[in-house]
Order: structure tokens, then C-alpha cells, then sequence
């Protein structure tokens, strides 16, 4: 837990193949000292990798567990630790996995969470003692309010009435997250557990929860893309793209955003923390970004991470040389990327673009190397 204790920086790879040591090692030539390490791309021996399948969980695959490690041991090398964080758990198959439709099984029937338990206790088995690994994140953007009327981004009275409602249900997400820790500390006492806030990790989402966990062992992570209408890849599609700063649609209503209205948002984790005792050392911003090609998006990101450095936050941004979409690989600059990019992607060849530092990577950049 110690290397939590001083603030961390570092990146996401949500790769489509598994990443090969120069990535580990121009990762952290940079200046990070983490990875936030997604596998749900990678091709799975069945079919879901690790899990062999999301319906019936049934034990890790040998396999993938075998690349997966191998992985593990590229990042090692590179010096660098590694949050594993799974897009898929039984009853809740990542989207881009399950045809574009929400997964909400998990949500809705109580044999899912004991098999996402008897996963998370087998591969807890299976990583403790390995030395990259630096933090379990349990699960990648949750969701159980999303079915359940409970609408994005309410206020914290709505919030707090509606798990009011769920709570000790299977909905609800911190006893869910308990019954995981527990079946982890079976067998591993001592590695953190990352815990996303719900609503797709939104800033907002641990406003209603009446308590951290009991687990000392406990950081807790949200994600930061908003606002959404302006920082995503639809707003390229607009004929006239939502400006940041400037006007955008969030929670319903039409809203100004600006470094200050960031601040504001991003102090929201902070609020409960501090009300609930928690350690600013034990927050982390697990993702944050914008689309590279937006005329505003080097501003978002000096103004994200201003607020991140003045509260000596944990971060990782959103994402490190990403061979399956580069719309937030800032490395490539505000170009669009050439045909072969997608070419490599079909044929599944690694891929085949040079990277280098950009105007848009700068905001990044200068933090890893302080």
C-alpha cells in the first residue's frame, strides 16, 4: 500500500493486443510509474479472456492467465506497476464484447456476484505474489444505476434516496464490492483494491454511499471526461462541435464549462472523502481525456490536471498509444491517422505508426517528467 502514499502518474492500455516490452518501456521513459492494464481486447482462448465465458464462470483459463502474466512480467521490466482492471465480470459482459448492448445480469441476480467473487479469489490466487502488481480495480466503470431509475449526474438528494431504495439489494454496488474484498483477502491480505464509483465511474457517483469499506487496503477512482457532449468523439461529428471552453448539454440542461466548472466537479470525490475520513492519498482519477482532433482538448487537459496537482492526486490518463481507437492517442497529434492505422487493425498486425511527443501530449508529458 506504501507506493500509494506519494502521488502516482501514470497511463491506461486498453490494447487489442498485448502490449510488448517497448510499449512497457517508452511508457515509462516518460515518466510514469504505473499502468492501469485492461485485457478484455485481447484475443481470448474461449470466449471471454480470463473468464472463458461472462454466462458461467467456471474457473480462470490457463491461457490467457499464462499472457496475461507474461504481460505482467514486460511491465515489471520496464519498472512500472500494473492496476489490473477487468471491462468484464460474470453477468456483465463489457458492451464492445456483447454486441454494443449494456450487460445488467450482475445488477439483477445475486448468483452472478458469488461467481464474480469466485473469479476475483482466483485470480487474486493466481497474481498476489507478482511483483508488478500494484492494485486490483474490481471492476471498470459499474453501472447498476443505469437500469434502475436513477438518472446520470442527479443531484445528491436523488442519489441518496434511490440507494436508499437499493441498498442490500443487487444493486448495491459497495456491498457488492465488500463481498468481492472479502473473497480476495481469502487468499491475498495485503494487495489495494481500486474500487470504481458507479454511473460509468462518474465524479459524482460516490456522493451517495454512507461509507468507504472497512478494508484499509481501499482506493477509491473516477473517471473524467466530462462534459461528455464536448470532450467525445460525437462531438467531432457535429457540424458545429460543442467548444470547451463554452456551452455544452450535462444532466439535462444546457451548462457552461470551464476550469472552473472542472474544479467544481472534480472536488466532488474530494467532499466525500474528507467526510468520510478518507485520505486524499487513497483517491484516484483512474481515466481522464479528451478527443486528441478537438480544437479545446489541450485546455481540458491543463485544466484536469491542474486540479489533480494541486490536490496530489492519483492518476492515469486515457490512453497510452491505443492500437484499436485514436481518438485519445495523443501522441499522434490533431491529424487524422492514415488508412494503414485500420488496415493493421483488420489484418490484426501490430500497430504500425510512429509516436512521438505532440502539442497535444504536452499537458501529459510535462507532468510525468516533473
Amino acid at each position: 500500500m506504501d507506493f500509494w502514499d506519494a502521488p502516482r502518474k501514470g497511463g491506461n492500455s486498453f490494447n487489442r493486443l498485448p502490449p510488448d516490452q517497448a510499449y512497457f518501456d517508452a511508457l515509462a521513459d516518460y515518466g510514469a510509474t504505473w499502468v492501469r492494464l485492461s485485457y478484455d481486447k485481447w484475443a481470448p482462448a474461449k470466449r471471454d479472456f480470463l473468464l472463458g465465458d461472462a454466462d458461467h464462470y467456471q474457473g480462470l483459463v490457463e491461457a490467457d492467465l499464462a499472457t496475461l502474466v507474461q504481460v505482467l512480467d514486460r511491465a515489471h521490466r520496464a519498472g512500472l506497476k500494473v492496476v489490473v482492471a477487468p471491462l468484464s465480470l460474470p453477468g456483465m459482459r463489457w458492451s464492445q464484447n456483447n454486441g454494443g448492448a449494456f450487460d445488467d445480469r450482475l445488477w439483477q441476480q445475486r448468483r452472478y456476484w458469488m461467481q464474480a467473487a469466485a473469479f476475483w479469489r482466483d485470480l487474486a490466487k493466481a497474481l498476489h505474489a507478482h511483483p508488478a502488481i500494484a492494485a486490483y480495480n474490481l471492476i471498470n466503470e459499474p453501472a447498476p444505476e443505469k437500469m434502475a431509475g436513477l438518472p446520470e449526474h442527479a443531484d445528491a438528494l436523488a442519489m441518496r434516496q434511490w440507494y436508499a431504495v437499493q441498498q442490500g439489494g443487487t444493486r448495491d454496488l459497495p456491498a457488492f464490492y465488500q463481498q468481492l474484498v472479502a473473497a480476495i483477502r481469502e487468499v491475498d491480505g495485503g494487495t489495494p483494491v481500486m474500487l470504481d464509483a458507479g454511473w460509468y465511474a462518474a465524479a459524482d457517483a460516490f456522493g451517495y454511499w454512507p461509507a468507504p469499506l472497512e478494508d484499509a487496503r481501499t482506493l477509491y477512482s473516477v473517471h473524467m471526461y466530462e462534459p461528455y457532449g464536448a470532450t467525445s468523439a460525437p462531438n467531432l461529428l457535429r457540424a458545429q462541435p460543442y467548444a470547451y471552453p463554452g456551452g455544452t448539454p450535462f444532466a439535462g440542461r444546457w451548462q457552461r464549462w470551464d476550469a472552473r466548472r472542472v474544479r467544481d466537479y472534480l472536488e466532488r470525490p474530494l467532499h466525500w472523502a474528507d467526510a468520510m475520513g478518507v485520505p486524499r492519498s487513497r483517491l484516484v482519477v483512474g481515466e481522464f481525456g479528451c478527443m486528441r482532433r478537438l480544437p479545446g482538448c489541450v485546455q481540458y487537459l491543463e485544466d484536469v490536471l491542474g486540479v489533480l496537482d494541486e490536490h496530489r492526486l492519483h492518476w492515469a490518463f486515457y490512453s497510452f498509444r491505443e492500437d484499436a481507437w485514436d481518438g485519445m492517442d495523443y501522441e499522434l497529434g490533431k491529424a487524422k491517422v492514415p488508412w494503414r492505422y485500420w488496415q493493421a487493425m483488420e489484418q490484426g498486425k501490430p500497430d504500425p505508426l510512429p509516436r512521438q511527443a505532440t502539442e497535444a501530449f504536452e499537458p501529459i508529458l510535462r507532468r510525468l517528467r516533473q
